[in-house]
């Protein structure tokens, strides 16, 4: 427990220090980049990259249709977001909330900005900038999930949620979705291979780029199976054979994801994803997070399986049981 204290401490201390606040690009107009080259020929995206940041993925209801906010509009919705997620603020928490937020606001790493487009949302299409609706399916689908974990929500450890029991964490995706702490993940590129590596669970994520096909859809894998290839300055990755255990935002195991990592400028990578899945989504959608170099090394976020909130999980749920009548 200690040991595992630690590395978690010292991984977000150093996200604290060295995360900067992401504000890069996507795609800006006119502009181009020429990357750096690996040995290999290939666009250098090497490096260790940030994603925090304070841009919602789909943009508040409150701001309708406004897809950007104007400069004034940005510096108010920032200071907001900081305001509202400072947790050493304890105005009228009261004493369970204040033990819910668990670390003072100097372990939690939210970013500080929000993207140089001023997009009022990482949603870029559809223009709405929101979540298409699930498809019927996909509904029933959600439904028959909640009202299995209702009736039997902790029997064993395979009845919580696969982040629960550290198996996978929606900031190693794909899609690599931005977290309220540890946002930080390595590029690492050979001939044959593109590998990304992210603090969140320490998962290591190789993508194979010599064109071979995809696994049997009779497989099936926590994080899918993804090939990559390259379009001029951008890497094309393509990710099929998904599991139902890890759904997406309502996704399914037939969920097809399209990823594309470019070099914006020395400091900013740009990651871009299309989820296209017929059956849970009433159309495909976009999102675009642009990510910051930072300094590393990345340390071990050590979530481990069977731990004792785990264990305190099961052991509760085991007294309620004896206390219920048959």
């Amino acid at each position: 427990m200690k040991t595992r204290l630690a590395a978690m401490i010292a991984s977000m201390l150093l996200a604290a220090v060295f995360a900067a606040s992401q504000t890069g690009p996507a795609r800006p107009a006119g502009k181009s980049y020429a990357p750096p080259h690996t040995p290999e020929g290939q666009p250098d995206l090497q490096g260790i990259w940030s994603n925090a940041v304070l841009t919602p993925l789909e943009r508040p209801a409150d701001l309708k249709d406004k897809a950007f906010f104007t400069k004034e509009e940005e510096a108010a919705y920032v200071k907001r977001m900081i305001e509202q997620g400072n947790k050493d603020s304890r105005a009228g928490a009261g004493t369970d909330a204040d033990v819910a937020r668990a670390y003072n606001d100097f372990w939690w790493d939210r970013g500080t900005g929000i993207v140089k487009t001023l997009r009022t949302s990482l949603i870029t299409d559809p223009p709405d900038g929101k979540i298409p609706a699930l498809t019927p399916l996909a509904e029933k689908r959600a439904a028959q999930v909640k009202e299995a974990r209702r009736l039997h929500p902790a029997d064993g450890p395979e009845d919580r949620p696969v982040g629960e029991r550290c198996i996978l964490l929606n900031s190693a995706g794909p899609p690599m979705m931005p977290s309220a702490y540890n946002n930080n993940y390595q590029v690492v590129q050979t001939a044959q291979n593109f590998v990304i590596l992210n603090e969140m669970v320490h998962d290591s994520r190789v993508i194979p780029l010599d064109g071979r096909p995809h696994v049997p859809q009779s497989i099936r894998l926590w994080m899918g199976d993804s090939r990559g290839h390259w379009e001029g300055n951008t890497l094309v990755v393509d990710t099929t054979n998904f599991t139902s255990q890890a759904p997406f935002r309502g996704s399914g195991e037939n969920l097809h994801l399209t990823e594309r990592f470019t070099r914006m400028d020395a400091e900013t990578l740009l990651y871009e994803f299309t989820v296209d899945d017929p059956e849970s989504f009433t159309r495909p959608w976009s999102a675009a997070i642009p990510s910051t170099r930072t300094t590393g090394p990345i340390l071990e976020y050590a979530c481990n399986e069977g731990n004792y909130g785990m264990t305190g999980l099961l052991s509760a749920a085991r007294s309620e049981e004896k206390k219920s009548p048959k």
